[in-house]
């Protein structure tokens, strides 16, 4: 396994700040801290600070990757089960019946480059199939041997300290810092902000959670918000479109803060860190100086300088014996992800773009597409078919001209398939439906003089069994 990283030392007051920063519950808290950090100041932290519950994260460990001068810090971020600390009322409204797992429900590897101009946020699935390196265990005194588990069972087997350890013999990574949030905590900070407001091409419900929003815009309060980022049972995604929609809110909810009078304000800074910070648990050496100059870091940030990704897997449903269903990890394009981290090298394309990708809700690779040419113009059949097939889409492959001329662009397509064929029109703006029972799986489309060029499109969540989650850009991820 290549070196890992070196985490730079923090930057001076002075510097730049803002931040696109972790996700979820997790993201939620240090989110609002840090970005009101380096509006405050010292003094105004070093108060907050005393909220925070301190953790040995790094006690005791040894055989670690080794940091790197200049690639930027890592911070380990998990989101963990926490509902012993609601009432009554409030579990059964938001559908969290059961004793805690005592045990991660979101896990995230967070890098801020060397510049401190780009964060980059990787999710892991909190089934992966991990190996969980040997260790003592607490209460008994033992040493446990490395053995197979979900990485999620890493806290519930050592807490923090094994849960950085797993994570760092997974990855190569060397992890700087860890930051732990509850749900308690992730549903007080949203709250406190006022809640926060995401959109969905598609109507969303899960009797699981209790999700039921419709198609649009909808605002979010705390219990509300964690129905939504803990959703598993919406797509055929499971977790991989969970860390999706995670990753929407993570945005949503920084537009939010930095739109709010948190920054400014001192008063409402020491009212929502309070209550945020009363159940955020932190390595020994994340204090005020570090959250002032990070903050101070980030404060220029914009949505494109955040990206976000996931763990490349292999299999969505790995059956291991005496563990049941995993998610097993693409080794080899895993490896190139944590070695660009490790490099401090962009995951995604940072760039300006002339059109935002439209979000869809069927996968364009689940789409077949046959185009016709219903032009005179030579070629275009075989330029839309390219171009489609470059957006991911189904196409046959074959171009070929319509019998007849077109007036327009028209889309032919079985009711049965009334999902994709509006994949297909976001694509093709301004492309006439036409409904032919009976044609089957594969849509039709004729070319018509007012074509142009196809639009860029993107899933919601990743296509049944894909396993893939691509690097985008916060801004890709705005609610428009």
């Amino acid at each position: 396994m290549p070196p890992p990283p070196r985490t730079l030392p923090l930057p001076a007051p002075g510097r730049r700040r803002r931040r696109a920063r972790w996700l979820v519950r997790v993201t939620a808290v240090t989110s609002v801290a840090l970005l009101a950090a380096s509006g405050i100041g010292h003094a105004m932290v070093t108060g907050v600070d005393e909220g925070i519950t301190r953790v040995d994260a790094f006690k005791g460990m040894d055989h670690r990757p080794r940091p790197v001068t200049g690639t930027g810090m890592n911070f380990l971020v998990a989101g963990t089960d926490g509902r012993d600390r609601l009432s009554k009322a409030e579990k059964e409204r938001y559908h969290l019946g059961g004793a805690p797992c005592h045990c991660t429900d979101t896990i995230m590897l967070v890098h801020l480059s060397a510049a401190r101009d780009r964060a980059s946020v990787i999710s892991l699935p909190r089934d992966s199939y991990a190996e969980v390196p040997e260790h003592r265990n607490e209460r008994t005194g033992r040493t446990v041997p490395a053995h197979h588990a979900r990485l999620n069972a890493a806290y519930a087997e050592g807490g923090p300290n094994l849960t950085v350890r797993t994570v760092e013999h997974m990855t190569g990574v060397h992890v700087d810092h860890y930051l732990e949030v509850d749900f308690t905590s992730f549903m007080k900070t949203v709250d406190a902000v006022g809640g926060v407001q995401v959109c969905t091409p598609s109507p969303l419900k899960d009797r699981y959670t209790g999700l039921d929003l419709p198609k649009g815009t909808s605002k979010l309060n705390g219990g509300e918000a964690l129905q939504y980022v803990r959703a598993r049972h919406l797509d055929g995604g499971s977790d991989l479109g969970r860390m999706q929609r995670q990753q929407r809110f993570l945005v949503a909810l920084m537009h939010r803060v930095t739109g709010s009078e948190t920054l400014t304000n001192p008063v409402a800074f020491k009212r929502i860190t309070s209550t945020m910070l009363g159940s955020l648990r932190a390595d020994a050496g994340f204090g005020p100086r570090e959250m002032v100059a990070l903050g101070q870091a980030l404060r220029s940030f914009k949505p494109s300088s955040s990206e976000f990704t996931s763990v490349p897997v292999s299999d969505i449903s790995y059956t291991v014996p005496n563990l049941g269903s995993t998610v097993k990890w693409d080794e080899e394009r895993a490896a190139k992800l944590f070695e660009a981290i490790r490099a401090d090298r962009p995951l995604a394309a940072h760039k300006k773009r002339k059109h935002r990708a439209t979000m869809v809700d069927v996968a364009p690779n689940e789409v077949r597409v046959q185009v016709e040419n219903g032009t005179p113009t030579r070629g275009l059949a075989a330029r839309t078919d390219k171009a489609l097939r470059a957006e991911g889409f189904a196409t046959t492959g074959a171009p070929r001209n319509a019998q007849t001329r077109a007036e327009r662009t028209e889309i032919a397509y079985d009711p049965r398939w009334d999902r994709s064929v509006r994949t297909l029109a976001a694509a093709l703006p301004g492309a006439k439906l036409r409904e032919v029972p009976g044609q089957g799986p594969v849509l039709r489309v004729t070319l018509g003089p007012g074509h142009q060029d196809v639009h860029k499109v993107r899933a919601e969540v990743p296509a049944p069994g894909s396993g893939d989650v691509p690097a985008v850009t916060g801004d890709e991820e705005e609610c428009k």
